[in-house]
């Protein structure tokens, strides 16, 4: 049986911007399937205890930047520690992501996800505007207008919620979260660990 990994992520965070690429490379080289699951991290946050950023104590927020550049620095990605928009909600992003996916597969959603992680983190873009959002798929070589159309779909609309049953039925609490073999993987600073667990096999 082919090595897989669930992959749940929110595609206005942080931490998801900071650790695809490397993920998409690890999942690669161990030949492992990817089953993508955008979710909605607002509906995680209410069953799990988490707190929206803006909600959370001054400590933890000052923290959060520090590791934030202390990471961007040591992975060489870039990244805009008080982007023009953000706060941003993610569920138009994640629906366009699920578009992809049904539409022309993983492997092509994947890239997607990384050209709008990247347009919140490195590019000052919104990705709660849907002519940015549609102007990002163009770039990605999509029809943007018409992913965007796909992405209010009842079939992407019902993908969603279950993506996000399937992650509190999972215990995620953050994202980007990955599930290998039936062990969780919480952060891309976990990802050494999901490495080393894929290449044992």
């Amino acid at each position: 049986m082919s090595k897989q990994v669930e992959y749940f992520l929110a595609p206005h965070s942080p931490y998801v911007y900071l650790g695809h690429a490397r993920f998409v490379e690890i999942a690669t080289r161990h030949d492992a399937q990817v089953l993508l699951k955008p979710m909605d991290l607002g509906k995680l946050f209410s069953v799990s205890g988490g707190l929206p950023l803006a909600q959370r104590p001054p400590q933890r927020q000052a923290y959060r930047l520090v590791e934030l550049e202390r990471w961007s620095r040591f992975l060489g990605v870039p990244l805009n520690l008080h982007p023009t928009f953000f706060p941003v909600s993610g569920d138009a992003a994640a629906r366009l992501i699920i578009a992809a996916q049904l539409a022309h597969g993983t492997a092509r959603a994947l890239e997607l996800t990384g050209a709008i992680t990247r347009a919140v983190w490195a590019e000052q873009r919104n990705i709660a505007d849907a002519a940015t959002l549609a102007q990002i798929a163009d770039e990605q070589d999509f029809d943007g207008a018409a992913l965007l159309k796909a992405s209010e779909a009842q079939a992407v609309q019902a993908a969603y919620a279950q993506n996000t049953q399937d992650a509190i039925s999972a215990n995620v609490f953050g994202a980007p979260w990955y599930v290998h073999d039936g062990q969780p993987y919480w952060g891309q600073d976990r990802l050494d660990f999901l490495d080393r667990a894929l290449a044992a096999g």
